[in-house]
């Protein structure tokens, strides 16, 4: 970018797509397809007339952004349509009320939904099933409505990343072509760091110090298990799996803690909770667990026995792009788009999944008439407007990086910022996941800007990404988007202000700390 000069209106240009988009989700409170599309107008335009992009660089970096796009909707409609299937056939609900069969004890109880189920929920669904899901069954159980939404979108949190069979993270190393196991070591321990405050912000909510004192321990035991799980499982290579078996680890051993007196419950607390109990539903918990149980034996044996991760992966999309350069002398190397493997691609797991489950659960009887049609149909509106949002959003962001923008964004970043990058990296994923509603939105959108910003000040990317990814996981949960499905199936319509409150100060308390960490990373690391 020599024949260019950085200033602050050139500056300003290349953060308007981004500062626009955001400014619509979140004052004029449009849809995240709406706000995305003008972005990547925006950017489009911005891109041609103001850093040199012509037709041709624009051409090729929309193709580029339409392989990412479906690299990262492969996985999100058939996660979505899983949690169909499961759901359709009642399985869901029979879980969700075993769960709470195992102690009367009230802060456990919260704990082991709102925190342990509410993230195993999340490593196979996502897109705010965990709350919607949790929080009218915390209801049902007694507990304040208001207590239940937030519990519940906290709980969850640190599960984001890897959850939804690890779109967020896909979406990471697509956006910023960096290897999964290059970056999975430093997230997975910055999320293990939030995974305690996922289970301490639920303890703290039901009677404050006391039941945070009184669950401490419980805390500590599942937290430790489940970070250490997903660290492992990551850093490994099985990220579509790592939040799902971390969560599934995390509620065998709060099953084995309820067995311990101090968990079991006082006498009036196991009277008073048998009554929330009774599920109309006829189905054994394994059964109705099946369908995960088969998602774990689809994706071990796609990718660790053979000859399946052969078989699975002969046939791939791969896409060569030429080199093209701006005339302002931004060069774009050439080289390969992101490579699909149609057959063996996350996204095709989860459908072999959905067929099997969906034939399982038919076989013990659990599907009304019209199911497969039932299933089809929310599959479809439940995604159809976060798709358009990933695409416009992904096209944006393209265009951006292929034209020079994120690298003028980050080196202005790097002026302003400076050494606060560390400390402000968690808050910026939070802006992206905050307005958007997701952590894959909020690493399309700010991954490539954090990573260049990284690179020109001089700080371990890895590190910076991580928090970036911790960062857009917190702020997709306490979104406006998922408050409001929150509050729409507890009753508390009209009322979503106080409970973003909340979910504001637990949030924000939960990223300072992720700040500060991070910054300790970089001086002592």
């Amino acid at each position: 970018m020599s024949s260019l000069s950085i200033g602050p209106f050139t500056w300003l240009l290349a953060f308007s797509p981004i500062l626009v988009s955001v400014a619509l989700m979140v004052g004029a409170r449009w849809s995240g397809a709406k706000a995305g599309w003008v972005g990547w107008c925006l950017a489009l335009g911005v891109a041609a007339f103001a850093f040199g992009g012509g037709t041709r660089l624009l051409w090729y970096s929309q193709l580029k952004g339409l392989l990412l796009t479906f690299f990262v909707l492969y996985i999100v409609w058939f996660a979505l349509a899983l949690f169909h299937v499961v759901d359709e056939a009642g399985a869901l609900q029979v879980i969700s009320v075993g769960v709470a069969r195992l102690t009367a004890d009230r802060t456990m109880q919260l704990l082991i939904l709102s925190w342990v189920f509410a993230s195993f929920l999340q490593g196979v669904t996502g897109f705010g099933v965990p709350v919607a899901v949790v929080a009218p069954l915390l209801v049902g159980l007694g507990f304040p409505a208001m207590t239940g939404v937030v519990a519940a979108s906290i709980g969850h949190a640190w599960a984001i990343t890897f959850g939804s069979i690890a779109s967020s993270f896909y979406a990471l190393m697509a956006i910023t072509g960096m290897d999964g196991f290059t970056l999975a070591p430093w997230t997975t321990f910055l999320l293990g760091v939030a995974c305690f405050f996922s289970g301490l912000v639920p303890a703290y909510l039901y009677r404050g110090w006391a039941s945070l004192r009184h669950s401490l321990p419980a805390v500590l035991a599942i937290g430790s298990v489940m970070a250490v799980v997903q660290y492992g499982m990551a850093t490994h290579g099985l990220w579509n799996l790592a939040s799902f078996i971390a969560g599934l680890t995390g509620l065998a051993v709060a099953a084995a803690l309820t067995r311990l007196p101090m968990y079991r419950g006082a006498a009036g607390e196991q009277l008073a909770n048998r009554r929330h109990l009774d599920s109309p539903i006829r189905m054994s918990v394994p059964a109705a667990l099946s369908a995960y149980l088969i998602l774990l034996l689809v994706v071990v044996a796609a990718q660790l026995v053979p000859p399946f991760p052969h078989l699975l992966n002969r046939i791939k999309i791969v896409m060569h792009f030429p080199e093209t350069r701006t005339t302002l002398g931004w060069v774009n190397p050439a080289g390969t788009g992101r490579t699909i493997s149609v057959f063996g691609h996350a996204g095709a797991l989860i459908f072999y999944t959905c067929v099997i489950s969906y034939l399982v659960y038919r076989r013990l009887g659990c599907y009304a008439p019209g199911a497969p049609g039932r299933i089809v149909r929310r599959t479809a509106r439940g995604a159809w407007k976060s798709s358009l949002a990933i695409l416009f959003l992904v096209g944006m962001a393209m265009a951006m990086s292929d034209s020079g923008m994120t690298y003028v964004l980050a080196l202005g970043m790097s002026r302003v910022v400076g050494r606060a990058l560390p400390f402000l990296a968690p808050f910026i994923g939070a802006l992206g996941g905050f307005v958007t509603g997701t952590n894959t939105n909020s690493n399309v959108v700010f991954a490539p800007l954090q990573q260049r910003t990284a690179e020109v000040i001089g700080y371990n990317p890895l590190i910076i990404l991580a928090a970036q990814n911790v960062g857009g996981a917190i702020g997709s949960v306490i979104s406006p988007a998922k408050v409001i499905v929150g509050c729409s199936t507890v009753g508390l319509v009209g009322r979503e202000g106080r409970v973003m409150r909340l979910n504001l100060l637990y949030g924000a308390l939960i990223l300072g700390f992720m700040g500060l960490l991070t910054t300790a990373l970089l001086v002592f690391v």
